[in-house]
């Protein structure tokens, strides 16, 4: 069997794309987040490319914010260095709104669009165009410990009640997810509003509803933790913290993203047949989760002096190839429908199947050029979340988000 490196290097050269310009010595500049394996992806590119470019991997900084602040940054100034842009799933409307990357057409946006699963593909999009090439997506599942939690909690009630019986059995019992005041907490409330058939924004993304089912998921939010389930750190908590937490045995119950499984599997490989995964609980009995999209899409900028080879790039760095290997190597969930009856993501990708169940019915955040203002306002105001008081919390969410969505008053 051909190493992962090799075939994915195999892969790509065998599926490369016709020159879509020239460009001898052409660097082409990818700014991204960091990702463990995506070097290796950029060195099978830039040899598929046969010398016509070289793709330069600048990793942005960690977190969500820090990497839109450099981009945005720099493309404010119509910065030429940048080629290709890995923006998070929430950005593709505000980065087209300004200008700041070009629409895909063509034989491009063909390629760009074939066989991609309809939810993730649904964030590339803005006012009817293309601004992005979906490179992977991200639904988040329930972790536990098979020793711990011999089969997992169906409702967020049934969740609360395991933990708080393995707590009273001098077990691990915290229920661990993303509570600090970031887009980790946003992404879990956005995740119970959906869950609970409710709505932050009208679907045009002009106006602010904050409806019943938001209401409630600002109940469950408040009940889940006042109940003594949850860590006295959950206000600092992200996603590795989280993770982190679960793998050390400081928690049962592990709400994450998929890359939870390539972790525990390099970094604690005997405990890793205990580790157990099933669809987020759900809000509302019946009902089942919807849980957010995650995820990074690739674009192209708008001031990039090699735009042909920028978008050649771009489509080898997502292509199936590249998928498959990510999926393997990091845990990052493929966006193209057909990797996953990939036979070789069986055995280092098994919640594959649950992830595409997921992805079926997932959510999406909020669409608007405003979101990051949305975002900046909700984490405020949901933190800490054992303050909330859901109806007084609702009428402050409608004020403020009606204000961040006119730009008006943002800052916490």
């Amino acid at each position: 069997m051909r190493p992962p490196k090799l075939a994915l290097v195999t892969a790509l050269a065998a599926g490369a794309l016709s020159a879509c310009g020239a460009g001898s010595g052409v660097t082409i500049n990818l700014y991204v987040s960091p990702e463990n394996n995506l070097q290796h992806v950029v060195d099978a590119c830039t040899a598929a490319a046969n010398g016509r470019y070289r793709i330069v991997y600048h990793k942005l900084p960690r977190s969500a914010d820090g990497q839109r602040e450099q981009m945005v940054r720099r493309l404010a100034a119509e910065d030429p260095s940048l080629d290709v842009l890995g923006l998070d799933v929430t950005w593709v409307p505000e980065f087209a709104e300004a200008g700041w990357v070009v629409p895909w057409t063509g034989a491009a946006e063909a390629e760009a669009t074939r066989d991609v699963l309809p939810g993730p593909l649904s964030t590339a999009r803005w006012n009817g165009k293309l601004y992005a090439a979906t490179k992977h997506t991200n639904v988040q599942l329930l972790w536990y410990d098979d020793r711990l939690t011999p089969s997992p909690p169906k409702t967020f009630d049934d969740m609360i009640a395991q933990a708080k019986a393995l707590k009273a059995a001098g077990k691990p019992g915290n229920v661990l997810f993303t509570g600090a005041q970031y887009e980790g907490l946003v992404v879990f409330y956005n995740t119970l509003v959906a869950s609970a058939g409710g709505h932050i924004l009208s679907d045009d993304g002009k106006s602010v509803l904050m409806d019943e089912g938001a209401v409630r998921a600002l109940e469950v939010l408040k009940t889940l933790t006042t109940a003594g389930v949850t860590d006295p750190s959950l206000g600092n908590a992200k996603e590795d913290e989280v993770r982190q937490a679960f793998q050390r045995g400081q928690g049962a119950l592990e709400l994450n993203w998929p890359y939870v499984y390539a972790s525990y599997a390099k970094e604690k490989p005997r405990d890793l047949a205990h580790v157990r995964w099933a669809r987020y609980p759900s809000v509302v009995p019946g009902r089942p989760s919807r849980v957010t999209i995650g995820g990074f899409n690739l674009a192209v900028s708008t001031y990039s002096p090699h735009k042909a080879e920028a978008f050649e790039a771009a489509l080898c760095l997502r292509s199936p190839a590249s998928q498959q290997f990510q999926a393997i190597e990091d845990g990052l969930a493929p966006t193209t429908r057909s990797v996953y009856d990939d036979p070789a993501l069986a055995a280092k990708f098994p919640m594959k199947p649950d992830i595409l169940a997921a992805l079926a019915d997932a959510a999406v955040r909020p669409l608007t050029p405003a979101y990051q203002n949305l975002s900046t306002v909700i984490s405020k105001v949901l933190s800490p979340p054992s303050a909330i008081d859901p109806e007084q919390t609702a009428a402050e969410l409608r004020d403020r988000l009606t204000d961040a969505l006119n730009s008006r008053d943002i800052i916490p």
